[in-house]
């Protein structure tokens, strides 16, 4: 699952659709909003991520300028992930715990510049937050996240679609989510020098932004040949999302939602079929 900010909850929709249907894989891994949303779907808490959305997302606490005044960050991670999972929409964590889908999280290693990956399933409130935090730590608009001795940040900055993880993790096929339409390609960006100027003291982490896109479009050349292959099943919004990676309107955000259970209802036969075959490619062998 990849992330893309609140436009994951297009990914909440297809997330919902599996649980309605009992598709209840035995691994997942995500990034950023990918993350996000997807440890209710671990959690079996279907519906969950949308309620979020009606109650929340437009809450000051939640995401707001506000908190960037405060905290030079728009997010409030104490809130977000800790307040609202333990007091308000309450988050599942014993289910989450003993979930027969191992969830692992990526987050960007703001030395290294480098992706790594952490198992979610059974962590405290306390580090359930900072992993999610981290993982989904936006640049520009989020703070780094220190987690041990190590500051992070949005795990999509070096890796944005974790393919590779996953065959590496020991799966031989794949369903990928994504939060783009077929044939989107991401331009390189025009912020190259308030990257280098923001991140001068982490230069990796800056050399991964400024590299983003090239990686980001490589991989995408490599889902289209794996999906030709039959060695994944790609799951993608059929016309472009018109809301951005921080659009925080819950009406706006429900009717994306609502258009991925919609198109989930015509996919859906098609990813039984292809999980029903079971058949590993050859090239499955070479990853």
């Amino acid at each position: 699952m990849e992330g893309g900010g609140f436009r994951g909850i297009f990914t909440a929709g297809v997330l919902d659709t599996f649980l309605e249907n009992n598709l209840l894989f035995p691994y997942a891994v995500g990034v950023s909003a990918g993350a996000a949303y997807s440890v209710s779907y671990a959690s079996r808490q279907h519906g969950r991520n949308l309620e979020v959305n009606r109650r929340f997302t437009a809450d000051p606490r939640y995401f707001s300028l506000g908190n960037y005044v405060k905290k030079r960050t728009f997010f409030d991670w104490e809130f977000m992930y800790k307040e609202v999972p333990l007091k308000h929409i309450p988050f599942d964590y014993k289910t989450f715990g003993v979930s027969s889908t191992r969830l692992r999280i990526g987050i960007t290693n703001c030395e290294t510049g480098k992706a790594e990956y952490r198992d979610a399933n059974k962590l405290a409130p306390d580090d359930f937050k900072q992993l999610l935090a981290a993982s989904s730590a936006l640049p520009f608009i989020a703070q780094k996240i220190q987690i041990g001795t190590n500051f992070y940040m949005d795990g999509g900055i070096a890796d944005s679609i974790p393919v590779d993880q996953g065959f590496a993790d020991g799966c031989k096929r794949l369903v990928i989510v994504l939060t783009r339409n077929a044939g989107y390609r991401k331009k390189s960006s025009k912020l190259i020098p308030l990257i280098k100027a923001t991140y001068r003291k982490s230069p990796q982490l800056a050399e991964a932004l400024i590299t983003r896109a090239d990686r980001y479009n490589a991989v995408l050349d490599k889902i289209e040949r794996l999906e030709k292959e039959g060695l994944i099943f790609v799951i993608r919004p059929k016309a472009p999302i018109t809301v951005s990676r921080t659009e925080n309107d819950p009406v706006k955000l429900e009717a994306l939602y609502m258009t991925a259970q919609a198109e989930m209802k015509e996919v859906l036969p098609q990813l039984q079929k292809w999980l029903a075959d079971k058949v590993v490619p050859e090239s499955a062998m070479k990853l």
